[in-house]
Parts: C-alpha cells; structure tokens; sequence
C-alpha cells in the first residue's frame, strides 16, 4: 500500500515522516520523498492518527492520482536541481520523461492545472533567467521563455516581477 505525503522535500522530511509512522507502531514503513509504502493494510483509526499528526508538522496525504504526480514533479525538480542532475547535461524535461514513463507536454499541462503556476525558480530571484536555463539544459534562454509563453501564456519576467506577491517557502510549493 502506498500512501502519498505532499510537502516532502528533503531527508529531515524523511526522519520525520519516518518517526511518525514508528510512533504509531507501524515498522515496516518503507519511506521515500513524497511516499510511504506498507506492506499490511493500516487500522483506519491509527491511519487518522498519523494523519493527524502529519498535518501538525506541515504534511498532508494526497489522495487524487493528479496530485499524486504533481508531488512527484515537484519531488524530482528539487532532486533535479539541488543534486546537481543537471550537471549530466540531461534536459529537465527529458529527466522527467525518463522517471515517470510520460510524455512531457500532458506532465507539463498538468502539473500547471494543478498547481497553478509554473517554474518557481522564476517567481524566487535567486537566479537569473540564463542561470535557469542552463541548469536545466535549455540550449538557450530563448528557448526557456519560448517554451514557457507557449505553456503558460505569459513571459518569464511576469513571473520574476510577481516576487512580492508570489514568494513562499519551498514546503508550500
């Protein structure tokens, strides 16, 4: 049984997660960013609990399969970037192509349904646009705002210039 958790982002999110379910007394919890696999069916009242509790440090259990990939996308972007993946010179959108065996455009389309935006790493100023479209091997940064227009309707510097209004930290992403 898979059970997915939206907001996890790193391995202190793992050790968290990890604690709750031991608490509960569920050992055999196998833990991963954004899922917990169990092998045995959980007690519908000790499921309650540990939702309870996920919520209380900032989680929450996704039930829908779109917000499940979703999690996922964000999962694999902050591996993408902060594991330094990139370096291999693989595109982001083929790197999520090849983890999750679907085709870019419907990941694309769907993870801007869901969630409303796009590539956050323009609405947070740390970065230049250049320094984006490299990281994740854009041949260029023509290419990035073309694709991203083409996607969204809207240039990368209106997503750049919505800081103040936009800017929220990456567990809410």
């Amino acid at each position: 049984m898979d059970i997915h958790i939206k907001n996890m982002v790193c391995d202190r999110c793992v050790m968290v997660v990890s604690t709750i379910f031991k608490e509960a007394g569920i050992d055999n919890a196998n833990v991963q960013l954004g899922k917990v696999t169990v092998e045995n069916p959980i007690d519908s009242e000790i499921f309650k609990q540990v939702v309870i509790r996920l919520k209380q440090v900032g989680f929450e259990t996704i039930n829908d399969s779109k917000s499940q990939l979703t999690e996922q996308i964000k999962t694999l972007a902050v591996d993408y970037v902060y594991q330094n993946k990139w370096d291999e010179k693989l595109n982001f959108s083929d790197y999520l192509v090849d983890r999750l065996h679907l085709d870019y455009p419907y990941l694309s389309t769907l993870f801007s349904s869901v969630e409303v935006s796009t590539i956050e790493l323009l609405v947070y100023d740390e970065k230049t646009l250049s320094e984006i479209a490299w990281e994740m091997g854009y041949s260029s940064v023509g290419h990035l705002s073309g694709q991203f227009k083409r996607i969204t309707g809207f240039r990368p510097s209106y997503f750049k210039n919505m800081k103040e209004q936009k800017r929220k930290p990456i567990n809410d992403v």
